[in-house]
């Protein structure tokens, strides 16, 4: 199966987003892109690095030049970080320029998938489950704001996020390239 449009996936960090897009873009024989993957490569330093020199707000600024340049190609799927919503610019370019699959995790369901990652500087706290519910706070209305379809990832396995995925592709309206 193949697609004409993009596919972007949003959510908080835990959702699965990565996982679940390599697993999609197999599935659809296309390319899978990683906007955080992306920003590491084009650096040379992982994120807790920008973030330790650069603060979020130089983080995401890159973030917003590495989400205009990714969702302007053709037939990709792509991974967000879980904040690249808060960028209004970042969500018009993602709802114009294709699908928005939200993927839901619920804060226990992020705490679980996170608690061994040292690569998340936001949770670097004392309390990553409050920070985790906090973020949510902020972040799920726009996640759904901004989704065409919005996926529970809760306690289900990659394949079958994927299949669900396709399955909401394939109820889409064909898009003009």
């Amino acid at each position: 199966m193949g697609i004409t449009q993009n596919v972007f996936l949003i959510g908080p960090m835990g959702a699965g987003k990565s996982a679940v897009g390599r697993q999609l873009s197999r599935m659809l024989r296309t390319q899978f892109l990683d906007s955080d993957a992306e920003i590491e490569d084009r650096t040379g330093v992982d994120i807790p690095f920008i973030f330790e020199k650069e603060g979020e707000a130089g983080f995401r600024k890159r973030e917003r030049s590495v989400i205009d340049e990714l969702s302007s190609r053709d037939r990709i799927v792509l991974a967000t970080g879980g904040g690249a919503v808060l960028d209004p610019d970042n969500r018009a370019d993602l709802r114009s320029r294709g699908i928005v699959i939200y993927l839901h995790a619920s804060v226990p369901q992020q705490l679980e998938r996170t608690r061994r990652s040292r690569g998340r500087p936001l949770l670097h706290t004392p309390d990553p489950g409050a920070r985790l519910a906090e973020l949510m706070q902020v972040r799920e209305p726009i996640y759904r704001e901004i989704a065409d379809h919005v996926i529970d990832t809760d306690g289900r396995r990659v394949p079958d996020v994927a299949r669900q995925i396709l399955q909401c592709l394939e109820q889409e309206p064909a898009q003009d390239g």
